[in-house]
């Protein structure tokens, strides 16, 4: 007999909730929630979580509590990542949480985060035995997982997440070429483990993990008059000078332009710039020209843990 199991991944920006039964080689979605909770808003790299934003988040939980019971979820699991990690007001939260909803809330770490992202990237078939660099640029933080369908050679998080960084450098629109210069020395300087775990690796593609991904996959299409479907398209492969057009085109745009965008989802509008100013760091910093988005991330990967 299926169980049907409830996951909810607490973003910076984003809070998702999956509720799915079936075995993870077959799973069915019941329901899939993302709602733009803005966790880090005003206080990302202050380290608490604004008022404003933790009544969103409190808001959004008792909305998922209520889904959880309507549709007769047996197990939940509920993971909070970079914005709960690293906030003093983090304990108050969760415990709220936990009185007014009776859901519990885990905190994980960088490492674990990165591994819940590998194995919801590993079942979406996106995988080979050619090693692929996976990227997860969050709003707190940024995963990368070096590894193969037969597992995983090197991982780690770091602190940069779209969220950070436009806090810290995206604060006219658009982003000066001062400011791009100086978010470029600022990913120099913190992503040396990086630099060093792939410097006697050979990658075969940069997959990118959901998030911005999806939206670079989404905007490509539509600007080409193709319907696209996020629930229908689990993976996609990038033409290498579409994606660092697109990407310059949102990193010289006005706030404006970019929400007239169809595609990119409110959420993303302004996070888009500095996404787009991390993947182009990247592919050039390491080479890279494959490049290919993954739907999964956290959720499923959690997931696949649940029905296994």
């Amino acid at each position: 007999m299926s169980k049907r199991v409830a996951v909810m991944d607490l973003g910076t920006n984003t809070f998702h909730l999956l509720i799915a039964d079936g075995d993870i080689d077959n799973y069915q979605e019941i329901v899939h929630y993302h709602e733009a909770v803005k966790l880090g808003e005003g206080g990302i790299n202050k380290g608490y979580i604004v008022p404003e934003a933790y009544q969103r988040g409190i808001d959004t939980m008792q909305m998922f509590a209520r889904e959880i019971k309507a549709n007769n979820a047996t197990e939940t699991r509920a993971i909070a990542t970079s914005a709960l990690r690293s906030a003093s007001n983090g304990q108050d939260f969760i415990k709220e949480v936990k009185d007014k909803t009776g859901i519990s809330i885990e905190i994980i770490n960088g490492e674990q985060e990165a591994g819940f992202i590998y194995q919801g990237v590993k079942i979406s078939g996106c995988l080979s035995a050619q090693n692929s660099l996976i990227m997860d640029i969050g709003g707190g933080s940024v995963e990368f997982i070096l590894g193969n369908i037969n597992g995983i050679t090197w991982k780690q998080s770091f602190e940069i997440g779209a969220a950070r960084l436009m806090d810290l450098f995206h604060r006219t629109d658009p982003i000066p070429p001062a400011s791009i210069e100086a978010l470029n020395l600022y990913l120099e300087d913190h992503l040396n483990d990086l630099f060093t775990a792939v410097a006697t690796q050979k990658v075969d593609v940069l997959i990118g993990s959901s998030g911005a991904f999806e939206t670079f996959a989404e905007v490509i299409e539509i600007e080409k008059g193709h319907p696209f479907d996020l629930k229908t398209t689990k993976n996609y492969n990038f033409d290498e000078s579409e994606l660092l057009t697109l990407t310059n085109k949102f990193v010289q745009s006005t706030h404006k332009e970019r929400a007239a965008s169809k595609g990119i989802i409110p959420v993303r509008v302004d996070m888009i710039v500095a996404a787009s100013l991390i993947t182009r760091f990247i592919m050039h910093k390491l080479g890279i020209s494959k490049v290919s988005m993954c739907s999964n991330s956290l959720k499923e990967g959690v997931l696949a843990g649940m029905l296994a």
